[in-house]
């Protein structure tokens, strides 16, 4: 079993990896189906004729799968991954044949301010694919707590 992380575990450059996720041409067409329907998620015949040249994930289901790698790879933060805001890049599109892994590293800690039983921790995730192809950069500030010592 992996040990809780709290916001006095972590520092600046601590880096984290998650395991993998292979994805295939019916999981993507089933994620846009209910939540990106448009053609080059859906049809691989007119996705050859997009910019893409053939049939990609959303970006929104690859999101989905790094948050499902996040939340059960190496950082595990006590409290679980609350996210208070960020950014998400997709450089490169997922494609069917692709497995997704994702490499974390922290950018920034600071403590809270006004609540002192907690912290703001940077995550910087990169989720890569077999060829070390960037398919997404994820900046998160996390809410992170701090251990009550007794």
């Amino acid at each position: 079993m992996k040990s809780v992380v709290y916001f006095d575990d972590l520092q600046v450059g601590q880096r984290f990896t998650s395991g993998s996720h292979p994805i295939d041409e019916a999981e993507i067409i089933r994620f846009a189906r209910e939540f990106d329907p448009q053609l080059f998620h859906l049809d691989p015949e007119a996705a050859r004729h997009s910019v893409f040249g053939g049939l990609v994930a959303s970006g929104w289901h690859t999101a989905a799968i790094t948050m499902r790698l996040l939340v059960e790879g190496e950082l595990q933060l006590a409290g679980g991954m609350i996210g208070l805001g960020g950014e998400a890049q997709w450089p490169n599109p997922t494609r069917p044949g692709d497995i997704l892994q994702v490499y974390s590293e922290v950018t920034e800690v600071k403590l809270s301010r006004s609540r002192p039983d907690r912290g703001i921790v940077t995550l910087r995730s990169e989720t890569r694919n077999q060829r070390a192809d960037i398919l997404q950069i994820l900046t998160a500030k996390l809410l992170v707590p701090r251990q009550v010592r007794t």
